[in-house]
């Protein structure tokens, strides 16, 4: 069973969910776990999903491709974007906007991803506060994969990225969220591929993904039920 998933929602997926899923159905999931735009990017190669996971926009419109059945498109959950330390390292104070820009222009270098949802609009954000260029030129920018790592190898103090990808980096210290008035919510959706709208085992997997006890994982691994 192919699953294609953002990697906002892999700590859960990794840590208790699949293997619940396998160990209840003898099905094996093979997990691919990408940013969502890297995950379209294989798609117009001609990769095809069973099951998917990623940001609803992007859902939406392979929904319109034909590519998803729109029918079991849902929302799933939604997270947004933290900081994260290095390991022993004193917490940061993120708890307006103002003490936010200051801990972003005091760092040594802030680490985000260049092609995750939440690096775009962190981008977009370091415009909007006028601290774009100061940031940026001495920023660790990675291509994708998670952020926090650079903060535990030395080369970031700071690391910017969605709470759950932040969590899946246990030796990083995750210090919160952006203040609510800088905060962007990535929603993320889930349906099943066209091709597998009557595989039996697909529509199990959308199930088990969907069902109480993989929404409180997803809150265990810092995502939020989806908005209403």
């Amino acid at each position: 069973m192919a699953l294609f998933s953002a990697l906002a929602i892999k700590k859960a997926l990794d840590d208790v969910v699949l293997e619940a899923f396998t160990s209840a159905t003898g099905i094996d999931v093979d997990g691919v776990y990408e940013p969502t735009n890297v995950l379209l990017e294989q798609i117009a190669g001609g990769a095809r999903p069973d099951v998917m996971v990623g940001v609803t926009s992007g859902l939406a419109k392979l929904a319109d491709a034909g590519v998803l059945d729109r029918a079991s498109l849902r929302p799933l959950a939604r997270v947004g974007i933290g900081v994260a330390v290095p390991p022993g390292a004193p917490a940061v104070d993120i708890s307006s906007t103002g003490a936010l820009v200051r801990a972003l222009t005091s760092a040594r270098s802030v680490a985000y991803s260049r092609t995750g949802a939440s690096g775009v609009a962190f981008a977009a954000l370091l415009d909007r506060l006028g601290i774009a260029a100061e940031v940026n030129s001495r920023a660790t920018v990675v291509d994708k994969g998670f952020t926090a790592l650079a903060v535990t190898d030395g080369r970031a103090d700071l690391a910017v990225q969605q709470v759950s990808e932040l969590r899946f980096v246990p030796d990083a210290r995750v210090v919160g969220a952006f203040p609510e008035e800088v905060q962007h919510y990535t929603d993320l959706s889930i349906a099943l591929g066209a091709h597998a709208r009557d595989h039996p085992g697909a529509h199990a997997l959308l199930r088990h993904l969907t069902a109480a006890p993989a929404h409180a994982a997803y809150r265990a691994a810092g995502l939020e039920d989806p908005s209403r």
